[in-house]
């Protein structure tokens, strides 16, 4: 038994005495074999968070399942949808329309300026749709290609008929129609240095 091992099975003892149902226990087996083999592969001080890192990235994407590789783009990761379209089987936020062109849906999460009561946090008021022309969704430039997320800050005012296009309002439960708008386009620059613009002529 390495010290690596040992050391995991004593705190797991601990764990489970002074937590009886924790949510870890059914995997003690699996966790007390990857800390061994942790232990017999001679990771140096410096090596050992790296590797110990990179392990639970991968386990927790994989148990997720989500991709821990770039998309190929290869044809046995199609499968067919509707209309021409075909979905992504690793990644279903991709597709490829029936020009052949791939996009991802979630290129850009756009975040709201709207706050939580203490002020803490805006997470909640992040989305996805068009806002300013600009899609969420942008095609791929090339495989391989590893899906990114930009998160874009946008505000919001009240819908104005005398400024405002109708097409552009939002209706939201609490202030009626609003339109949101980009906070700084340079934000938008990097976007489209990782993906191509997307053209909204698709119906997907």
């Amino acid at each position: 038994m390495t010290n690596t091992q040992s050391h995991a099975k004593r705190e797991l003892e601990i764990l489970f005495k002074t937590t009886p149902d924790a949510i870890i226990r059914e995997f003690e087996t699996e966790i007390l074999a990857l800390c061994e083999k942790f232990g017999q592969s001679g990771q140096s001080g410096g090596s050992a968070p790296f590797t110990a890192g990179a392990l639970s990235h991968a386990i927790k994407k994989l148990c997720l399942q989500q991709t821990i590789a770039p998309l190929t783009g290869e044809e046995s990761e199609w499968g067919t949808v509707a209309d021409g379209f075909n979905q992504n089987n690793r990644e279903g936020a991709v597709f490829k329309n029936g020009d052949g062109r791939a996009y991802y849906l979630d290129a850009i999460v756009w975040k709201g300026d709207t706050w939580n009561s203490d002020k803490t946090s805006n997470d909640w008021d992040t989305f996805t749709g068009t806002i300013q022309g600009i899609s969420s969704r942008q095609f791929i430039k090339s495989f391989p290609f590893k899906p990114k997320t930009f998160y874009i800050d946008v505000t919001r005012e009240k819908f104005d008929a005398n400024k405002h296009n109708k097409s552009d309002a939002v209706t939201t439960g609490l202030d009626g129609d609003v339109v949101y708008s980009i906070k700084d386009m340079k934000q938008i620059d990097e976007v489209f240095e990782y993906y191509d613009r997307f053209k909204q002529t698709l119906s997907k």
